[in-house]
Protein backbone atom coordinates (compact mmCIF):
# COMPACT_ATOMS: atom_id res chain seq x y z
CA UNK A 1 0.00 0.00 0.00
CA UNK A 2 1.12 3.57 -0.69
CA UNK A 3 0.72 5.42 2.58
CA UNK A 4 -1.56 8.43 2.90
CA UNK A 5 -1.74 9.12 -0.84
CA UNK A 6 -4.24 6.26 -1.02
CA UNK A 7 -6.79 8.46 0.77
CA UNK A 8 -7.01 10.69 -2.32
CA UNK A 9 -9.85 9.45 -4.51
CA UNK A 10 -8.58 10.71 -7.86
CA UNK A 11 -5.27 11.29 -9.61
CA UNK A 12 -6.05 15.01 -9.78
CA UNK A 13 -6.56 15.14 -6.02
CA UNK A 14 -3.15 13.57 -5.49
CA UNK A 15 -1.54 16.11 -7.79
CA UNK A 16 -3.23 18.93 -5.87
CA UNK A 17 -1.80 17.47 -2.66
CA UNK A 18 1.63 17.57 -4.29
CA UNK A 19 1.09 21.19 -5.28
CA UNK A 20 0.25 22.07 -1.68
CA UNK A 21 3.30 20.18 -0.41
CA UNK A 22 5.53 22.01 -2.92
CA UNK A 23 5.08 25.23 -0.96
CA UNK A 24 6.64 23.67 2.13
CA UNK A 25 9.41 21.77 0.43
CA UNK A 26 10.37 24.77 -1.67
CA UNK A 27 11.19 26.73 1.50
CA UNK A 28 13.24 24.03 3.23
CA UNK A 29 16.79 24.92 4.16
CA UNK A 30 19.78 23.21 2.61
CA UNK A 31 20.33 21.27 5.85
CA UNK A 32 16.74 20.03 6.11
CA UNK A 33 16.70 18.85 2.50
CA UNK A 34 19.98 17.05 3.06
CA UNK A 35 18.66 15.39 6.22
CA UNK A 36 15.50 14.34 4.39
CA UNK A 37 17.52 12.64 1.68
CA UNK A 38 19.74 10.85 4.18
CA UNK A 39 16.57 9.60 5.87
CA UNK A 40 15.23 8.42 2.50
CA UNK A 41 18.48 6.55 1.79
CA UNK A 42 18.26 4.81 5.14
CA UNK A 43 14.61 3.94 4.60
CA UNK A 44 15.37 2.39 1.19
CA UNK A 45 18.08 0.23 2.71
CA UNK A 46 15.77 -0.88 5.51
CA UNK A 47 13.04 -1.68 2.99
CA UNK A 48 15.37 -3.69 0.72
CA UNK A 49 13.80 -7.10 1.49
CA UNK A 50 10.30 -5.77 0.79
CA UNK A 51 11.48 -3.99 -2.35
CA UNK A 52 13.23 -7.09 -3.74
CA UNK A 53 10.18 -9.24 -2.96
CA UNK A 54 7.87 -6.76 -4.71
CA UNK A 55 10.28 -6.63 -7.65
CA UNK A 56 10.23 -10.42 -7.94
CA UNK A 57 6.46 -10.22 -8.46
CA UNK A 58 6.94 -7.59 -11.17
CA UNK A 59 9.61 -9.70 -12.89
CA UNK A 60 7.41 -12.80 -12.81
CA UNK A 61 4.52 -10.88 -14.33
CA UNK A 62 6.86 -9.28 -16.89
CA UNK A 63 8.16 -12.64 -18.07
CA UNK A 64 4.62 -13.97 -18.31
CA UNK A 65 3.53 -11.00 -20.42
CA UNK A 66 6.53 -11.16 -22.74
CA UNK A 67 8.67 -8.20 -21.65
CA UNK A 68 11.90 -8.06 -23.63
CA UNK A 69 15.20 -9.04 -22.06
CA UNK A 70 16.26 -5.39 -22.11
CA UNK A 71 13.18 -4.22 -20.22
CA UNK A 72 13.47 -7.09 -17.75
CA UNK A 73 17.06 -6.00 -17.05
CA UNK A 74 15.93 -2.42 -16.46
CA UNK A 75 13.16 -3.68 -14.21
CA UNK A 76 15.27 -5.99 -12.05
CA UNK A 77 16.19 -4.97 -8.49
CA UNK A 78 18.35 -7.17 -6.28
CA UNK A 79 20.03 -6.31 -2.99
CA UNK A 80 23.11 -4.72 -4.63
CA UNK A 81 20.93 -2.60 -6.95
CA UNK A 82 18.79 -1.43 -4.02
CA UNK A 83 21.98 -0.56 -2.12
CA UNK A 84 23.12 1.41 -5.19
CA UNK A 85 19.83 3.34 -5.17
CA UNK A 86 20.42 4.34 -1.55
CA UNK A 87 24.01 5.31 -2.35
CA UNK A 88 22.81 7.49 -5.23
CA UNK A 89 20.42 9.30 -2.85
CA UNK A 90 23.33 10.00 -0.50
CA UNK A 91 25.34 11.32 -3.44
CA UNK A 92 22.49 13.71 -4.28
CA UNK A 93 22.32 14.82 -0.62
CA UNK A 94 26.00 15.75 -0.74
CA UNK A 95 25.58 18.00 -3.80
CA UNK A 96 25.37 21.79 -3.39
CA UNK A 97 21.87 23.21 -3.00
CA UNK A 98 20.77 24.43 -6.45
CA UNK A 99 18.15 26.80 -4.99
CA UNK A 100 18.99 30.41 -4.22
CA UNK A 101 22.01 30.73 -6.52
CA UNK A 102 22.54 34.31 -7.68
CA UNK A 103 22.77 34.09 -11.46
CA UNK A 104 22.83 37.80 -12.28
CA UNK A 105 23.03 40.98 -10.25
CA UNK A 106 22.87 44.65 -11.14
CA UNK A 107 21.80 48.10 -9.91
CA UNK A 108 19.49 50.11 -12.16
CA UNK A 109 20.11 53.86 -12.72
CA UNK A 110 17.14 54.45 -10.39
CA UNK A 111 18.96 52.70 -7.55
CA UNK A 112 16.73 49.60 -7.60
CA UNK A 113 18.87 46.52 -6.94
CA UNK A 114 18.14 43.45 -9.08
CA UNK A 115 19.07 39.84 -8.53
CA UNK A 116 18.26 36.85 -10.70
CA UNK A 117 18.09 33.76 -8.50
CA UNK A 118 17.37 30.07 -9.00
CA UNK A 119 14.09 28.77 -7.60
CA UNK A 120 12.26 25.41 -7.64
CA UNK A 121 9.82 24.64 -10.45
CA UNK A 122 7.16 23.56 -7.96
CA UNK A 123 5.75 20.21 -9.10
CA UNK A 124 7.69 17.93 -11.45
CA UNK A 125 5.92 15.05 -13.18
CA UNK A 126 7.53 12.04 -14.78
CA UNK A 127 6.14 9.24 -16.92
CA UNK A 128 8.41 6.25 -17.47
CA UNK A 129 8.30 2.47 -17.79
CA UNK A 130 9.95 -0.56 -16.19
CA UNK A 131 12.59 1.55 -14.42
CA UNK A 132 12.20 1.50 -10.63
CA UNK A 133 15.59 3.21 -10.28
CA UNK A 134 14.02 6.28 -11.91
CA UNK A 135 11.45 6.38 -9.10
CA UNK A 136 14.23 6.97 -6.59
CA UNK A 137 16.47 9.15 -8.77
CA UNK A 138 13.75 11.63 -9.69
CA UNK A 139 12.27 11.77 -6.19
CA UNK A 140 15.71 12.43 -4.68
CA UNK A 141 16.57 15.12 -7.20
CA UNK A 142 13.15 16.72 -6.73
CA UNK A 143 13.55 16.92 -2.94
CA UNK A 144 17.11 18.26 -3.19
CA UNK A 145 15.94 20.98 -5.59
CA UNK A 146 12.91 21.90 -3.45
CA UNK A 147 10.27 20.38 -5.72
CA UNK A 148 7.36 18.02 -5.21
CA UNK A 149 7.09 15.14 -7.65
CA UNK A 150 4.28 13.09 -9.24
CA UNK A 151 5.36 9.75 -10.69
CA UNK A 152 3.78 7.41 -13.22
CA UNK A 153 6.14 4.46 -13.42
CA UNK A 154 4.05 2.07 -15.44
CA UNK A 155 2.33 -1.22 -14.81
CA UNK A 156 5.47 -3.34 -15.30
CA UNK A 157 7.12 -1.92 -12.16
CA UNK A 158 4.00 -1.08 -10.15
CA UNK A 159 4.78 -3.22 -7.09
CA UNK A 160 8.46 -2.23 -7.00
CA UNK A 161 7.58 1.45 -7.31
CA UNK A 162 4.93 1.18 -4.59
CA UNK A 163 7.42 -0.32 -2.13
CA UNK A 164 10.02 2.37 -2.90
CA UNK A 165 7.53 5.24 -2.73
CA UNK A 166 6.14 4.02 0.59
CA UNK A 167 9.65 3.95 2.07
CA UNK A 168 10.43 7.45 0.80
CA UNK A 169 7.13 8.96 1.94
CA UNK A 170 7.51 7.42 5.39
CA UNK A 171 11.02 8.90 5.64
CA UNK A 172 9.70 12.38 4.79
CA UNK A 173 6.95 12.07 7.39
CA UNK A 174 9.48 11.07 10.05
CA UNK A 175 11.43 14.25 9.21
CA UNK A 176 8.34 16.41 9.67
CA UNK A 177 8.04 17.04 5.92
CA UNK A 178 4.74 16.63 4.10
CA UNK A 179 4.93 13.16 2.48
CA UNK A 180 2.52 14.32 -0.23
CA UNK A 181 5.63 15.86 -1.85
CA UNK A 182 6.25 12.41 -3.35
CA UNK A 183 3.17 11.19 -5.18
CA UNK A 184 2.30 8.38 -7.57
CA UNK A 185 -0.57 7.87 -9.97
CA UNK A 186 0.48 4.32 -10.87
CA UNK A 187 -2.62 2.71 -9.41
CA UNK A 188 -4.83 4.79 -11.73
CA UNK A 189 -3.25 3.13 -14.78
CA UNK A 190 -3.44 4.88 -18.13
CA UNK A 191 -6.05 7.28 -16.80
CA UNK A 192 -3.48 8.45 -14.25
CA UNK A 193 -1.00 9.09 -17.06
CA UNK A 194 -3.62 11.07 -19.01
CA UNK A 195 -4.47 13.14 -15.93
CA UNK A 196 -0.78 13.87 -15.39
CA UNK A 197 -0.28 14.94 -19.01
CA UNK A 198 -3.23 17.31 -18.72
CA UNK A 199 -2.49 18.78 -15.29
CA UNK A 200 -1.43 22.16 -16.63
CA UNK A 201 -1.53 24.67 -13.79
CA UNK A 202 -0.86 21.93 -11.21
CA UNK A 203 2.22 20.21 -12.62
CA UNK A 204 4.87 22.65 -13.79
CA UNK A 205 7.00 20.42 -16.01
CA UNK A 206 6.80 16.83 -17.25
CA UNK A 207 9.76 14.58 -18.05
CA UNK A 208 9.08 11.34 -19.97
CA UNK A 209 11.59 8.48 -19.98
CA UNK A 210 11.25 5.29 -21.95
CA UNK A 211 10.58 4.09 -25.46
CA UNK A 212 10.39 6.38 -28.46
CA UNK A 213 6.64 5.65 -28.59
CA UNK A 214 6.11 6.66 -24.96
CA UNK A 215 8.08 9.86 -25.37
CA UNK A 216 6.26 10.77 -28.59
CA UNK A 217 2.90 10.19 -26.90
CA UNK A 218 3.79 12.46 -23.99
CA UNK A 219 5.22 15.18 -26.23
CA UNK A 220 2.20 15.23 -28.55
CA UNK A 221 -0.61 14.76 -26.04
CA UNK A 222 0.58 16.71 -23.00
CA UNK A 223 -0.70 20.18 -22.14
CA UNK A 224 1.98 20.40 -19.43
CA UNK A 225 5.36 21.72 -20.67
CA UNK A 226 7.59 18.75 -21.51
CA UNK A 227 11.36 18.36 -21.34
CA UNK A 228 11.91 15.80 -24.06
CA UNK A 229 14.24 12.89 -23.45
CA UNK A 230 14.97 10.83 -26.50
CA UNK A 231 15.66 7.37 -27.77
CA UNK A 232 19.30 6.42 -28.01
CA UNK A 233 20.31 5.45 -31.54
CA UNK A 234 23.92 6.01 -30.51
CA UNK A 235 26.88 5.94 -32.93
CA UNK A 236 30.60 5.29 -32.69
CA UNK A 237 32.85 6.17 -35.65
CA UNK A 238 36.12 4.27 -36.10
CA UNK A 239 38.37 6.69 -37.96
CA UNK A 240 41.25 5.62 -40.21
CA UNK A 241 43.73 6.32 -37.39
CA UNK A 242 41.76 4.57 -34.64
CA UNK A 243 44.04 2.28 -32.57
CA UNK A 244 42.74 -1.29 -32.63
CA UNK A 245 42.85 -1.66 -28.85
CA UNK A 246 40.85 1.53 -28.31
CA UNK A 247 38.34 0.63 -31.02
CA UNK A 248 37.79 -2.89 -29.72
CA UNK A 249 37.63 -2.04 -26.03
CA UNK A 250 35.43 1.06 -26.41
CA UNK A 251 32.93 -0.55 -28.80
CA UNK A 252 32.59 -3.69 -26.66
CA UNK A 253 32.18 -1.64 -23.48
CA UNK A 254 29.66 0.69 -25.11
CA UNK A 255 27.55 -2.26 -26.32
CA UNK A 256 28.01 -4.98 -23.71
CA UNK A 257 28.39 -3.39 -20.28
CA UNK A 258 24.66 -2.73 -20.13
CA UNK A 259 22.97 -3.13 -23.52
CA UNK A 260 19.47 -2.18 -22.36
CA UNK A 261 20.23 1.47 -21.56
CA UNK A 262 19.94 4.52 -23.79
CA UNK A 263 23.68 5.32 -23.92
CA UNK A 264 24.63 1.89 -25.27
CA UNK A 265 26.02 2.06 -28.81
CA UNK A 266 23.70 0.79 -31.54
CA UNK A 267 25.61 1.60 -34.76
CA UNK A 268 29.34 1.51 -35.50
CA UNK A 269 30.62 3.28 -38.63
CA UNK A 270 34.06 2.22 -39.86
CA UNK A 271 35.98 4.48 -42.25
CA UNK A 272 36.97 2.42 -45.29
CA UNK A 273 40.69 3.06 -44.89
CA UNK A 274 40.55 1.29 -41.50
CA UNK A 275 38.05 -1.43 -42.39
CA UNK A 276 40.48 -4.21 -43.33
CA UNK A 277 42.41 -3.57 -40.10
CA UNK A 278 39.54 -3.09 -37.65
CA UNK A 279 36.34 -4.82 -38.78
CA UNK A 280 37.34 -8.46 -38.23
CA UNK A 281 38.87 -8.08 -34.72
CA UNK A 282 36.13 -5.71 -33.50
CA UNK A 283 33.38 -8.01 -34.80
CA UNK A 284 35.14 -11.03 -33.25
CA UNK A 285 35.36 -9.29 -29.86
CA UNK A 286 31.68 -8.38 -30.05
CA UNK A 287 30.70 -11.91 -31.01
CA UNK A 288 32.81 -13.34 -28.18
CA UNK A 289 30.75 -11.15 -25.84
CA UNK A 290 27.49 -12.55 -27.27
CA UNK A 291 26.66 -9.70 -29.64
CA UNK A 292 24.93 -10.30 -32.98
CA UNK A 293 26.43 -7.95 -35.56
CA UNK A 294 24.13 -6.72 -38.34
CA UNK A 295 26.49 -5.56 -41.07
CA UNK A 296 26.43 -4.18 -44.57
CA UNK A 297 28.05 -6.08 -47.47
CA UNK A 298 31.50 -4.60 -46.78
CA UNK A 299 31.38 -5.71 -43.14
CA UNK A 300 30.13 -9.19 -44.08
CA UNK A 301 33.01 -9.57 -46.54
CA UNK A 302 35.56 -8.84 -43.81
CA UNK A 303 34.15 -10.83 -40.87
CA UNK A 304 32.33 -14.16 -40.56
CA UNK A 305 28.98 -14.68 -38.85
CA UNK A 306 27.55 -11.25 -39.70
CA UNK A 307 23.78 -10.92 -40.17
CA UNK A 308 22.88 -8.85 -43.28
CA UNK A 309 21.79 -5.36 -42.24
CA UNK A 310 18.67 -3.69 -43.62
CA UNK A 311 17.72 -0.01 -43.71
CA UNK A 312 15.70 -0.57 -40.55
CA UNK A 313 18.87 -1.49 -38.61
CA UNK A 314 20.32 2.01 -38.97
CA UNK A 315 17.35 3.49 -37.11
CA UNK A 316 16.90 0.78 -34.47
CA UNK A 317 17.53 1.20 -30.76
CA UNK A 318 18.06 -2.48 -30.03
CA UNK A 319 18.39 -2.36 -26.22
CA UNK A 320 19.83 -5.87 -26.60
CA UNK A 321 23.05 -7.63 -27.60
CA UNK A 322 22.65 -6.54 -31.22
CA UNK A 323 24.66 -3.95 -33.10
CA UNK A 324 24.63 -2.51 -36.63
CA UNK A 325 27.93 -1.93 -38.45
CA UNK A 326 28.60 -0.16 -41.74
CA UNK A 327 31.69 0.76 -43.71
CA UNK A 328 31.70 4.41 -44.89
CA UNK A 329 34.05 6.03 -47.38
CA UNK A 330 35.28 8.81 -45.11
CA UNK A 331 34.40 11.08 -42.21
CA UNK A 332 32.07 13.11 -44.44
CA UNK A 333 29.94 10.03 -45.10
CA UNK A 334 30.00 9.09 -41.40
CA UNK A 335 28.75 12.55 -40.46
CA UNK A 336 26.03 12.35 -43.13
CA UNK A 337 24.87 8.98 -41.75
CA UNK A 338 24.71 10.39 -38.22
CA UNK A 339 22.76 13.44 -39.40
CA UNK A 340 20.20 11.13 -41.03
CA UNK A 341 19.77 8.48 -38.36
CA UNK A 342 20.86 9.97 -35.04
CA UNK A 343 18.35 10.64 -32.27
CA UNK A 344 20.75 13.38 -31.02
CA UNK A 345 21.64 11.50 -27.84
CA UNK A 346 25.35 10.54 -27.83
CA UNK A 347 27.96 9.98 -30.55
CA UNK A 348 31.69 9.19 -30.25
CA UNK A 349 34.67 9.02 -32.59
CA UNK A 350 37.76 6.88 -32.07
CA UNK A 351 40.74 8.58 -33.71
CA UNK A 352 44.29 9.78 -33.22
CA UNK A 353 43.77 12.58 -35.72
CA UNK A 354 43.22 15.73 -33.65
CA UNK A 355 41.73 17.63 -36.57
CA UNK A 356 39.13 14.92 -37.20
CA UNK A 357 38.35 14.70 -33.49
CA UNK A 358 37.76 18.45 -33.24
CA UNK A 359 35.71 18.47 -36.45
CA UNK A 360 33.53 15.66 -35.10
CA UNK A 361 33.05 17.45 -31.76
CA UNK A 362 32.11 20.66 -33.55
CA UNK A 363 29.83 19.31 -36.29
CA UNK A 364 27.80 16.56 -34.61
CA UNK A 365 24.51 17.94 -33.29
CA UNK A 366 23.84 15.69 -30.30
CA UNK A 367 23.41 16.27 -26.59
CA UNK A 368 26.78 14.63 -25.84
CA UNK A 369 29.60 14.30 -28.36
CA UNK A 370 32.78 12.42 -27.46
CA UNK A 371 36.22 11.62 -28.78
CA UNK A 372 37.99 8.43 -27.71
CA UNK A 373 35.61 7.47 -24.93
CA UNK A 374 32.77 5.02 -24.42
CA UNK A 375 29.26 6.35 -24.87
CA UNK A 376 28.40 4.68 -21.56
CA UNK A 377 29.83 7.79 -19.85
CA UNK A 378 26.70 9.76 -20.81
CA UNK A 379 25.11 9.50 -17.40
CA UNK A 380 24.24 11.91 -14.61
CA UNK A 381 26.14 9.88 -12.04
CA UNK A 382 29.25 9.70 -14.24
CA UNK A 383 29.01 13.44 -14.92
CA UNK A 384 29.02 14.10 -11.16
CA UNK A 385 25.31 14.95 -10.80
CA UNK A 386 24.67 12.18 -8.25
CA UNK A 387 21.72 10.96 -10.31
CA UNK A 388 19.78 12.18 -13.30
CA UNK A 389 16.20 12.95 -14.18
CA UNK A 390 16.87 11.89 -17.74
CA UNK A 391 19.01 12.73 -20.75
CA UNK A 392 17.44 15.58 -22.65
CA UNK A 393 17.77 15.50 -26.43
CA UNK A 394 15.99 18.81 -26.95
CA UNK A 395 17.63 22.24 -27.08
CA UNK A 396 15.45 24.39 -24.81
CA UNK A 397 16.24 24.84 -21.09
CA UNK A 398 18.18 21.59 -20.67
CA UNK A 399 20.25 19.31 -22.90
CA UNK A 400 22.15 16.16 -22.03
CA UNK A 401 22.08 14.50 -18.59
CA UNK A 402 19.79 16.53 -16.33
CA UNK A 403 20.82 17.06 -12.73
CA UNK A 404 19.83 19.48 -10.01
CA UNK A 405 20.32 22.81 -11.85
CA UNK A 406 17.96 21.64 -14.61
CA UNK A 407 15.19 21.19 -12.00
CA UNK A 408 15.20 24.87 -11.15
CA UNK A 409 13.75 27.93 -12.82
CA UNK A 410 14.58 31.56 -12.12
CA UNK A 411 12.99 34.70 -10.79
CA UNK A 412 14.08 38.30 -10.48
CA UNK A 413 14.20 39.98 -7.09
CA UNK A 414 13.98 43.78 -7.04
CA UNK A 415 14.83 45.75 -3.87
CA UNK A 416 14.13 49.45 -3.85
CA UNK A 417 13.84 52.34 -1.44
CA UNK A 418 10.74 54.16 -2.64
CA UNK A 419 11.63 54.57 -6.32
CA UNK A 420 8.95 55.31 -8.93
CA UNK A 421 9.38 55.17 -12.67
CA UNK A 422 9.50 58.51 -14.44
Amino acid sequence: MISTAATAATARERMLLAKDAARQIGLLSDERKRDALLAIAGAIESAAPAVVAANAEDLERGRATGLSAGLLDRLRLDEPRVAALAAAVRDVAALPDPVGRVLDERVLPSGVRLQKVSVPFGVIGSIYEARPNVTVDIAALAVRSGNAVVLRGGTAAERSNAALITAMRDALAEQGIDPEAIQTVDDFGREGARELMNARGIVDVLVPRGSAQLIETVVTESSVPVIETGAGVVHIVLDESAPLEWARDIVVNAKVQRPSVCNAVETVLVVRGAASRLVDPVVAALQDAGVTVHGDEAVAALAPGVVPATDADWQTEYMSLDLAMRVVDDLDEALAHIRRYSTHHTESIITQDDANAERFLAEVDSAVVMANASTRFTDGGEFGFGAEVGISTQKLHARGPMGLPELTSTKWLARGSGQVRS
